[in-house]
């Protein structure tokens, strides 16, 4: 880790790097724009994953006294990670054929058939709990009456994956175990709710004459005044529909995982706990003596001995990992390998035959309805995730180290 401090920073800025050339220009100059808010607690921290987003660099970490920034959360609220483990080896299944080829490639195709990818959403409405208890507290979100739709609109997308870097991944961790790995959001929910809301921060900002430029994309709400605790009620409920979204998902996939291997094999299917968490959120916190709100944008709160979830890419490795509650990062790690390239980069570097090809050799099989963007999610397109767990060591101790085995992408 190594420290910014320089003319253009009016707070530091830790970085869990080698040095500042391993950081790209655009991230660096968010990071100085990050670095100059008037409210900001002790310091900025970018994690080893840290790249550009949109204000606010992902893998960024800020602590922000009183206000609360809707583009430093992100526009997909509550995007995180679930994950459960199996008592089954993946050794002993994966030559194992079904009518619809290996158990591994029926697991994945039941997967697709079942679970809506990418745009695709439910014919019916779905059950969801969370959206049922924002209907009974109607009194929190009536002043946005606009965002009233994405309400009903929910019970649409409850259990679906999206698209872009969102997957559903059957992994085999060290000890050769089946495990099951699902990276997904709020779907437009979260990105409504960020937009409207932005939107409110940079009127008001404009009135106020703040000091914070609007081309900084990082315009705030106080958190006392009406728009910012509206911004909070509807941030929460993307949250909770977010880790509902997972929940639901890992819940149908585990169920295939179930009956699938169960119907082709004699061996009864257990699961382990699961993790559930976000890195894409803000909450009220208290670090170094003072009550906070931490804003992490692809970032995971990992808390002393509070397990978390990062992963890498498909046709890599992912970890299950264990929080040293380090405090300089206000208790926060990566929240994946991070990106080497852009899509549209790794687009024009790879070509999808390539990527094809390196999974098929790594024994991979992909569960994707349109290939031609495969590229912009292969695993060259990110960071050595090895690399970036060796660059966390004092914030994070791996406790399992898992690998993909079978891959659904929107």
């Amino acid at each position: 880790m190594f420290v910014l401090n320089n003319e253009n920073t009016r707070f530091p800025v830790k970085v869990w790097l080698e040095d500042e050339r391993q950081l790209e220009e655009n991230c660096l100059l968010q990071a100085y724009h990050l670095s100059g808010l008037p409210f900001l607690h002790k310091w900025v921290c970018l994690m080893p994953d840290t790249h550009a987003g949109k204000g606010m660099p992902i893998g960024g970490v800020i602590a922000a006294k009183d206000v609360i920034i809707p583009n430093a959360v992100g526009v997909d609220i509550g995007c995180g990670m679930d994950f459960i483990s199996t008592n089954i080896h993946a050794e002993d299944i994966r030559e194992v054929q079904t009518g619809n080829g290996t158990v591994i490639q029926a697991i994945i195709g039941n997967i697709m058939r079942s679970i809506p990818l990418n745009t695709e959403r439910y014919r019916e409405p779905q059950k969801s709990e969370v959206l049922d208890r924002a209907k009974e507290e109607m009194e929190k979100y009536e002043k946005n009456e606009e965002l009233f739709p994405l309400i009903e609109d929910g019970y649409f997308q409850t259990g679906s994956l999206g698209g872009g870097n969102h997957f559903i991944e059957l992994q085999e961790d060290q000890d050769g175990l089946l495990c099951i790995m699902i990276h997904s959001g709020s779907r437009h929910l979260g990105k409504a709710v960020c937009d409207y809301f932005h939107e409110k921060a940079r009127e008001l900002n404009k009135r106020w004459y703040s000091e914070v430029k609007e081309e900084y994309r990082l315009s705030f709400l106080p958190v006392c005044a009406e728009e910012g605790k509206q911004y909070i009620n509807w941030m929460k409920l993307a949250l909770d529909y977010a880790f509902e979204n997972r929940a639901r998902m890992l819940e149908k996939t585990c169920s295939i995982v179930k009956e699938t291997i169960e119907k082709h094999t004699e061996m009864s299917v257990e699961f382990g706990d699961e993790i559930n968490c976000h890195h894409n959120y803000a909450a009220l916190e208290n670090h170094y003596g003072e009550n906070v709100w931490v804003h992490r944008k692809g970032a995971t709160r990992v808390r002393e001995g509070e397990l978390a979830v990062i992963p890498g890419a498909m046709g890599s490795f992912s970890y299950v990992v264990e929080g040293k509650g380090n405090k300089e990062s206000f208790c926060t790690s990566s929240h994946g390998a991070g990106r080497n390239y852009s899509r549209s980069g790794a687009k024009q570097a790879f070509s999808v035959e390539q990527v094809i090809v390196d999974l098929k050799e790594q024994g991979v099989v992909l569960g994707k309805r349109k290939k031609n963007d495969v590229a912009e999610e292969c695993r060259f397109a990110y960071k050595d995730i090895d690399k970036v767990m060796a660059q966390q060591a004092d914030i994070v101790t791996p406790v399992r180290k898992l690998r993909t085995v079978g891959v659904v992408k929107g």
